[in-house]
């Protein structure tokens, strides 16, 4: 049988290696025959094609376009532009904000048919309320001083159960759906919020350190408060050019989780490593926050602090990148519960049981094609502390 061969762009070509976020070595490896296609001296078979189409995660159709097509992010990019030019979404951030839309848009429905209301707090603020008024409301509401923990490990678990018990869906995972394959970057964004006042969603980005998700959640958090979506890279306010929107939402975010008056009482007078890392440990939240919040409170001059967080940003991502390569995975179903968030799974279990939602659609929503997996959430959900109403209404859920 004769070998079909087709004509691909070269533009679409390099479009869809952006896309897919593809280094050299990787390019390489994946599509060896690539430069002979973009130079023309070979032309690609239909195989191969179907191939790259799917190892680059590019709609097959896409390919045969007279021109790379134009991606629009579909909530409002608030993120910081570090380098020289505005980079195309990644796949893997465009189908993150897809699925967790499906997942928000199910759940609305779901919630509206066990009469839910709307949630008072999404949309109460705007950018003219004082950043410190709205970081003690939201403080009030989690009932942060009540809470004690040990390290930034335990501090996102306790602050995620508390976001959740409020009403707001959280999904914290570093990778793509159930795709471990593909692990997203936290250099191309940190969070997003899907706002809605029937089934507000926060998506944090799991690929980050501890600490950084917990500022995500917290400045992600803020931008419910405004009743807006956004996606967002969560700098801690230290860059220049930031947009006023993500600079109100770091404010909030840095008062909820680090007072200035408490800092000020807990500050030793130094600015060493040893300090940031003591008052970080504190705070459970990163040294560049600290460094931050010191500038805020006047202890840095603006050039003094940019010198300091260029250099601790480098160390932070030093060790960043130590953790992911040494890193073990977590107990499955935890891990899961944690990707998909407890009140999305419980809702779907819960309808599925009931015989509201088919078990094909269950199974596509909880990413898993295995019945197993399903009875064994199904079993988790039975051990949470208390049942957990759609409306979040459960404050005297256990938040040990």
């Amino acid at each position: 049988m004769a070998v079909v061969r087709v004509d691909v762009a070269p533009d679409l070509l390099r479009w869809a290696v952006r896309r897919a976020r593809w280094d050299e070595e990787t390019l390489r490896r994946r599509a060896p025959k690539f430069d002979d296609w973009i130079d023309g001296t070979k032309r690609p078979t239909l195989k191969q094609v179907e191939k790259f189409a799917s190892d680059t995660h590019t709609p097959f159709g896409m390919l045969f376009l007279p021109t790379p097509p134009v991606e629009e992010i579909p909530i409002p990019d608030m993120r910081t532009v570090r380098d020289a030019g505005i980079r195309e979404p990644s796949a893997d951030l465009l189908e993150t904000i897809y699925l967790c839309q499906r997942r928000q848009d199910w759940y609305r429905d779901d919630a509206l048919e066990l009469g839910a209301s709307p949630l008072g707090f999404v949309g109460s603020a705007t950018l003219a309320t004082p950043a410190e008024d709205v970081a003690a409301r939201i403080r009030d509401v989690l009932r942060l001083g009540e809470r004690s923990v040990s390290d930034s490990a335990a501090a996102i678990t306790d602050l995620i159960k508390r976001v959740e018990t409020i009403g707001v869906l959280v999904m914290v995972s570093g990778i793509v759906g159930a795709n471990t394959h593909r692990v997203l970057d936290p250099e191309e964004f940190r969070g997003f919020a899907l706002a809605d006042d029937i089934a507000p969603l926060v998506f944090v980005n799991g690929a980050d350190t501890k600490a950084a998700q917990i500022f995500t959640l917290v400045h992600e958090l803020a931008h419910l408060w405004l009743g807006r979506s956004a996606l967002s890279d969560a700098t801690t306010g230290a860059v220049k050019g930031t947009k006023e929107e993500e600079r109100w939402c770091n404010q909030v975010a840095a008062e909820v989780l680090v007072p200035l008056d408490s800092l000020r009482e807990e500050w030793a007078g130094s600015y060493g490593e040893d300090e940031l890392e003591r008052l970080a440990a504190h705070y459970k939240v990163s040294t560049l926050v600290v460094l931050a919040r010191l500038r805020e409170a006047g202890q840095l001059t603006w050039d003094e602090f940019m010198s300091r967080y260029d250099a601790e940003r480098m160390r932070v991502m030093e060790v960043m990148q130590s953790s992911r390569s040494s890193g073990a995975g977590g107990e499955y179903y935890n891990t899961q519960l944690r990707r998909l968030g407890r009140p999305f799974t419980r809702a779907v279990v819960s309808s599925t049981l009931e015989g509201r939602t088919t078990y094909r659609d269950a199974y596509r929503m909880l990413g898993t094609a295995a019945q197993s997996t399903f009875e064994g959430l199904a079993e988790r959900m039975g051990k949470l502390d208390a049942p957990f109403h759609p409306r979040g209404g459960a404050l005297k859920l256990a938040l040990s």
